[in-house]
């Protein structure tokens, strides 16, 4: 998969790039990730790629022409891959956008600074606008981070265990079980037997009815999402956990 990344700091993006899982990545040429720095289209001599907002106001406003310039460069020609601008008034990020990102080729990440881009950047050039949280970031580099990060790991191959991006939380829309390892027994805490059992059918019961404890009380709201089998409704019942999760996932009148 390819990340083309629009920025004016693209050594940002150097340190995350060459550490863990996406080094591995792009060492083995799973993704790639190509950085355009948007100052190098700008057209004056101190390579401006903002300016004041027409009508007043405070802040700068990046501007259209050298992004539309540097955008164009990126794609070469091509019309793939969709153009994503990192803006707080986006859809929401979430595991779902994740792993409908991982079903493209290639993923066009536009990061914002100052007080945006000018509107007519976004309205002829930009297929979409997300956003990675109700709260406000200097720019949209962060941003992008998340989504290469996220999205490189749901792509087949990325991951030692092939199962993990699977049984991830937000996965099914549950929080995910507490994990233990090494030592059996820390400041006077043990690991709870089920776990040494080496019964594989009670291990998955427990991690399972402990997920639906952890989301029941972490993030309740999350349950109006999940869909349980009839095995899991009997589970929960049977552990008096069946009508809390009904009530969580009631809608709120």
């Amino acid at each position: 998969m390819r990340f083309d990344v629009l920025t004016i700091f693209p050594d940002l993006f150097t340190s995350v790039l060459q550490e863990g899982i996406l080094r591995r990545a792009l060492a083995r040429e799973l993704i790639s990730v190509r950085l355009h720095d948007i100052r190098d289209y700008a057209t004056d001599r101190h390579r401006m790629t903002d300016d004041r907002p027409f009508g007043g106001g405070e802040g700068m406003v990046m501007k259209p022409e050298p992004l539309a310039a540097c955008l164009r460069a990126a794609l070469g020609g091509e019309a793939v891959g969709r153009v994503i601008l990192l803006s707080p008034r986006g859809r929401p990020y979430s595991q779902q956008v994740a792993r409908e990102y991982a079903g493209l080729s290639r993923l066009v990440l536009v990061c914002g600074r100052y007080e945006g881009v000018d509107e007519r950047f976004r309205r002829h050039y930009v297929d979409e606008e997300l956003s990675i949280g109700d709260y406000i970031l200097t720019g949209g580099e962060l941003g992008a981070m998340v989504v290469i990060d996220s999205v490189t790991r749901l792509l087949p191959g990325v991951l030692g265990c092939r199962d993990s991006a699977a049984n991830d939380t937000f996965s099914r829309g549950l929080l995910k079980h507490g994990q233990y390892t090494r030592p059996r027994v820390f400041e006077g805490s043990g690991v709870p037997e089920v776990l040494l059992s080496g019964d594989h059918a009670a291990i998955q019961r427990y991690r399972f009815l402990e997920s639906v404890r952890e989301t029941l009380q972490r993030r309740p709201s999350l349950l109006a999402t999940v869909q349980f089998t009839a095995e899991e409704k009997k589970l929960l019942a049977r552990e008096g956990l069946l009508e809390q999760v009904q009530v969580a996932a009631a809608p709120e009148k």
